[in-house]
């Protein structure tokens, strides 16, 4: 059977449609005679957070505007005050989903008024909690936000465990607030199976993206905020053999990389393996932090279970945590610290989000996956342990002290064999976040919880946020889904929350890896794809997307032609098992589908797009101009 065409979008950079989207809304706005008792209201302004709302007005004498977004109870109000002015453009945060929200807004000259916004159900995030233990005097404004693992998209609570920020696009892995308010979260536009996403977003919570930090390796897992403003973030080198082991410095204003480190030539790849090791994933670099007090990376390798530091301008090695098992004897007795002190103590495994604290002691997130060294020793999941854990380390006698750990005695109810994190407030005082956790007919799973099948109403996903004060539990969240990483903020700071203008796309995601030699013997049908491919293009400004289901093991190839010139683009069929999917939000339902990027750069023309599968070439009925 075959299609008459394959399915083809054109789609724009969602910077260029939300800036699209904000010209119409500010002319509406500049043409229209909105007051404070008929404002402009706009939920979901900018597509992608759709508890948000834009409220803008005018009024005759410059004054101050307080908005409050009205809780289910008092203690769940949302409240902030904006600077004075005659034009109020206001930022909605906090509205909870599929409810009647009331906003109040407040002048500082005494009128008010009261306006009722009406939001949607969630499609891809749970509601509410399904245990939350803390108080309103606790939390008090602040939101715990948690980003995606699995379906369920990046999210906000409050207190009560309610729903209320929410993104429906994949922006993944780790989220932080940048030092001007904003968030720092990766793009959702996946590059390359499994996770590797286009680069670094800066955006507001109310999702407009002020800019996306294009990075030709793609960006994973982490990023951080130097003091000048530029950004330290995880990739690796495009089309390489390996992956995940390198960090780029990106100039915060140019998207320029001004400087890289490469692992691979301070560490050797093939010993200490961890449990989840590959060849190609041999250091699986999911943590970075830069220490000003001694001008150094923190690195976390999963699969080595080892935190590494090296110096920030040579880039050598300085010294490694981790069980010593493994590793040649001379890296052992030049790098590794020896465990001393009369507390208990564990070495951390397939660890997670580490990060120097300000007297120099290290905190990680223990997964504690394997738990061992030797495949010998290797401890069940059900029989194991994940927690939070804080190491004291004297770099000068290469000794370390266990000083404090949350969730070994919580056993495997507290395990997470993948993703997680730890966050540091004050001495005794820190979240501890296991994300991943899993359960197959009631007991903890041994496969990443990723790889369940959901449709078994016996399979159950949870993840347990827990902030620890001085040895007492302040605030413990349970949700039914897998989260990476959880991080608590206010919604709104006190800088510019929104700011008008067009987003920016800087940096390259480079040029797409192309087959050198044609298939021999091909038949050129002259036909159409055939339609159970189910094949179809999404064409962006820099990239095209392919996508097509094909059979384990088909030979495969993408054909961009123009007369005698060709550009060829091999498409994997074949099963890979991922020892670590930390992101699972952009798998296939289908196993089947298969996607390819092919980015435009160094494409210049028109050509047809063919495609071949075993020994044939099918026409796709489109031309693409570059």
């Amino acid at each position: 059977m075959l299609q008459e065409t394959i399915k083809y979008e054109k789609i724009d950079h969602l910077v260029n449609r939300q800036y699209e989207q904000e010209q119409m809304m500010l002319k509406t706005f500049n043409e229209g005679h909105y007051t404070l008792e008929n404002p402009y209201v706009k939920v979901n302004p900018y597509f992608v957070s759709p508890l948000t709302a834009l409220v803008m007005f005018r009024t005759e004498e410059s004054v101050a505007a307080t908005i409050t977004v009205k809780g289910k109870e008092e203690a769940g109000n949302i409240t902030h005050t904006f600077k004075a002015g005659t034009e109020h453009k206001l930022p909605i945060l906090g509205l909870y989903p599929n409810y009647q929200n009331t906003v109040e807004i407040k002048l500082s000259n005494g009128e008010s008024t009261q306006i009722k916004l009406q939001t949607d159900e969630l499609n891809d995030m749970p509601h509410q909690a399904t245990y939350i233990k803390t108080t309103s005097e606790y939390m008090q404004d602040q939101i715990m936000f948690v980003t995606p693992s699995g379906d369920s998209l990046a999210g906000g609570y409050d207190y009560r465990g309610d729903c209320r920020w929410h993104l429906v696009e994949p922006f993944i892995f780790d989220m932080k607030r940048a030092k001007n308010g904003n968030i720092l979260i990766g793009s959702n536009r996946l590059m390359k199976v499994p996770y590797y996403t286009a680069g670094l977003c800066e955006m507001s919570l109310m999702g407009k993206v002020y800019t996306e930090y294009c990075i030709p390796g793609s960006y994973h897992h982490d990023q951080f905020e130097m003091e000048d403003g530029n950004l330290l973030i995880l990739t690796q080198e495009k089309d390489a053999k390996t992956s995940e082991d390198m960090c780029v410095l990106v100039d915060r204003n140019t998207g320029e990389i001004i400087k890289s480190w490469d692992y691979k030539k301070v560490l050797p790849q093939d010993v200490a393996k961890s449990g989840s090791w590959s060849e190609h994933d041999w250091f699986h670099n999911n943590a970075v932090w830069y220490d000003k007090r001694t001008n150094s990376l923190t690195l976390s390798g999963r699969h080595q279970d080892a935190v590494i530091n090296i110096d920030y301008e040579t880039g050598d090695l300085n010294w490694i945590i981790g069980d010593p098992e493994g590793w040649p004897q001379e890296m052992v007795e030049k790098y590794f610290f020896t465990p001393v002190g009369n507390g208990e103590f564990d070495w951390q495994y397939e660890q997670h989000a580490c990060m120097m604290l300000p007297d120099g002691d290290v905190m990680v997130f223990d997964n504690g996956h394997w738990r061992a060294k030797n495949k010998e020793n290797y401890v069940l999941n059900r029989d194991n342990f994940s927690r939070g854990v804080r190491y004291r380390i004297n770099t000068e006698d290469m000794t370390i002290e266990q000083v404090w750990q949350f969730g070994k005695e919580r056993a495997n109810h507290f395990y997470s064999s993948y993703i997680s994190n730890v966050e540091y407030y004050r001495d005794g005082y820190y979240l501890v976040h296991s994300g991943g956790i899993g359960y197959n007919h009631g007991v903890t799973c041994e496969e990443l919880p990723v790889y369940m099948d959901l449709s078994d109403p016996e399979n159950k996903l949870n993840s347990i946020t827990v902030e620890i004060m001085d040895g007492e539990v302040m605030f413990e969240m349970h949700l039914p889904s897998n989260y990476y990483r959880a991080e608590k903020m206010r919604f709104y700071h006190e800088g510019e929350n929104l700011t008008f203008g067009k987003g920016r796309v800087l940096g390259e995601i480079g040029k797409t890896e192309e087959f050198e030699t044609g298939i021999p013997g091909v038949e050129i049908t002259g036909e159409l794809i055939p339609a159970f491919h189910e094949a179809s293009v999404v064409e962006e400004e820099d990239r095209i997307v392919f996508e097509a289901k094909f059979k384990r093991g088909q030979l495969a190839m993408l054909q961009l032609e123009r007369g005698e010139e060709e550009h060829r683009y091999y498409i994997s069929t074949s099963a890979k098992p991922f020892l670590a999917m930390c992101v699972g939000t952009f798998q296939p339902k289908d196993d089947r589908t298969v996607t390819i990027n092919v980015n435009k750069e160094g494409l210049k023309g028109e050509f047809d797009l063919r495609l071949i599968v075993d020994d044939k070439k099918y026409e796709s009925g489109l031309k693409l101009k570059f």
